[in-house]
């Protein structure tokens, strides 16, 4: 799944020169835990409230919310995501953040995306990643063996096939934190050594 289904579309906005007391109004009235802060124009970046920030810097400081402007506490530029990330790679991005959500932008404003959302409308615990990466390990894997039988093992579209299955095996590696002896192309050349050596910079790091 990607950002995009899961999103909420119904962004609540806000003025940087809004008080603090009206953006946790304004969040009690909603029920959300952030807020968008408004651009001023098109060449400007997108700011982000939330109740961490008025409980942080606000209340916990015994400051007066009906004194202090959203500027003073937003954060701004803000991680923002894109509405085609799949959505195990926006969690990520979320988590190493520390954020509970981010606006989804491309271009413009098209929605938020929460923890919340992500726990509650995705697929992932259903249907986690790992598994379907391992899924297509091994179909990309078949697919470029039989590739490489037809247009044999020295041809261009034997050695992009490999690729795609490293690919795979990369990212499944970067998931678990684990470090790959040898991707599946290695493996594959490892009966023709000579092929490998010549695309091993020709291909591989030639793009």
């Amino acid at each position: 799944m990607k950002v995009a289904d899961i999103m909420t579309t119904n962004v609540i906005t806000i003025r940087s020169s809004a008080t603090v007391e009206q953006a946790a109004v304004l969040m009690r009235q909603s029920g959300v835990h952030a807020l968008v802060v408004k651009r001023t124009d098109e060449s400007d970046a997108y700011g982000i409230v939330a109740i961490g920030d008025i409980v942080g810097q606000v209340i916990a400081s015994g400051r007066d919310p009906r004194q202090i402007r959203v500027y003073e506490i937003m954060t701004k530029p803000c991680v923002v995501l894109n509405p085609n990330l799949r959505v195990e790679y926006a969690a990520r991005l979320l988590v190493q953040s520390n954020l509970h959500s981010a606006p989804v932008i491309q271009s413009e404003l098209l929605g938020i995306l929460s923890v919340s959302d992500i726990l509650e409308r995705s697929n992932a615990i259903e249907n986690p990643r790992e598994l379907s990466l391992a899924d297509e390990i091994k179909t990309f894997s078949k697919q470029a063996k039989a590739i490489c039988e037809d247009s044999g093992p020295r041809s261009k579209t034997c050695a992009e096939a490999w690729i795609s299955v490293d690919a795979l095996q990369a990212e499944l590696a970067h998931q678990h934190s684990m470090s790959l002896d040898q991707v599946a192309s290695e493996l594959f050349y490892k009966d023709y050594p000579e092929t490998f050596k010549d695309r091993e910079y020709d291909v591989w790091c030639g793009g």
